[in-house]
């Protein structure tokens, strides 16, 4: 059974995450730790995927900056998203040699963590044929970016908690124009905490991935 460490973050820079992933996969890599789970959250950010179209960022660099936005062109895959304050950001890095070395598979174990905690609150998620992430009905609740580099990952999912959802109406999130989004909190009508989310979530994904979860306190050394 694999060994998969959580780490629980909190509310962490965008750019001080992607530095944390980019040294920990080249450490998993190297065979120096073993599969690891980044649980947090971010201020408000768009990240533009090596698929990103520029016109589907609405707002002006300006504009942007000025409604409290950083910006983030990034080696996943993918189009446009947003990342913001209660919404919850899982970046694994985990090898997937030997027997899970298929990128198909991983997204779409990604998509059933989501899909799994949207069922603990009584959502029914789905996945919708061509597009990646969960989603309830035609309202996207949870999106899927990743990087695969020598079958270690890094990116992952965010899962829209209590996301404010106006943040999003800057893009058109992940190029999709005729789509909504939506949140835990939308879809229940009441609150939802992002601590309690993680904690199923990280459970959820040691089930699909058959590992022995535990959790580390602090950050990564």
């Amino acid at each position: 059974m694999r060994a998969l460490t959580a780490y629980r973050l909190g509310r962490i820079d965008y750019a001080d995450a992607l530095a944390l992933q980019q040294r920990l996969v080249e450490a998993r890599q190297a065979g120096e730790i073993e599969d690891t789970l980044l649980l947090l959250e971010h201020p408000k950010v768009i990240t533009l995927g090596r698929a990103a179209k520029k016109q589907h960022v609405l707002l002006s660099e300006s504009a942007l900056k000025e409604r409290g936005y950083e910006q983030f062109e990034i080696g996943r895959g993918g189009d446009v998203t947003y990342h913001g304050p209660g919404q919850l950001v899982v970046y694994p890095i985990v090898d997937l040699k030997p027997d899970r070395a298929d990128v198909r598979r991983y997204v779409s174990d990604l998509e059933e963590t989501m899909i799994r905690v949207c069922a603990d609150y009584g959502l029914e998620a789905t996945r919708v044929r061509g597009l990646n992430g969960a989603w309830i009905g035609a309202r996207k609740v949870g999106a899927v970016g990743v990087r695969i580099s020598r079958w270690v990952t890094m990116h992952g999912f965010a899962l829209n908690v209590s996301t404010e959802l106006e943040a999003f109406s800057a893009i058109v999130p992940c190029g999709i124009q005729d789509r909504g989004v939506t949140s835990l909190t939308q879809e229940l009508g009441r609150d939802v905490s992002l601590a309690e989310v993680a904690l199923q979530a990280a459970a959820h994904f040691a089930v699909i991935f058959q590992a022995e979860l535990s959790f580390a306190a602090g950050a990564p050394p």
